[in-house]
């Protein structure tokens, strides 16, 4: 029998590292496959919001998503919430690759 709580860390753990998923896109995916919601908090609690919104930055970076009109900055917020990042941390996130820009 598969252990529930591995497979939704392990989940969680390839989405985010592998594909660039944020937590709710995770976290959909993985309701749709039966885990439990306790199990789901489980394994998104093992990434802060600091480290998330690391990843979202170096996502735009990766991606060379520039930054410096609105509609730049709209176009980046748009791929970093079709990845799953809650929307305030979207913003930080183009926020931070605008100050470094």
């Amino acid at each position: 029998m598969l252990d529930d709580e591995r497979f939704a860390r392990r989940y969680a753990e390839d989405k985010r590292e592998l594909a660039g998923w944020g937590p709710e896109r995770i976290a959909a995916a993985l309701r749709k496959r039966g885990v439990t919601e306790e199990l789901i908090a489980g394994a998104l609690a093992e990434e802060g919001e600091g480290e998330q919104l690391a990843r979202a930055t170096e996502l735009l970076e990766a991606r060379g998503m520039a930054v410096a009109s609105e509609v730049e900055r709209r176009r980046a917020l748009s791929l970093l919430a079709r990845r799953g990042f809650p929307l305030e941390l979207a913003y930080e996130a183009v926020r931070e690759r605008e100050r470094a820009a």
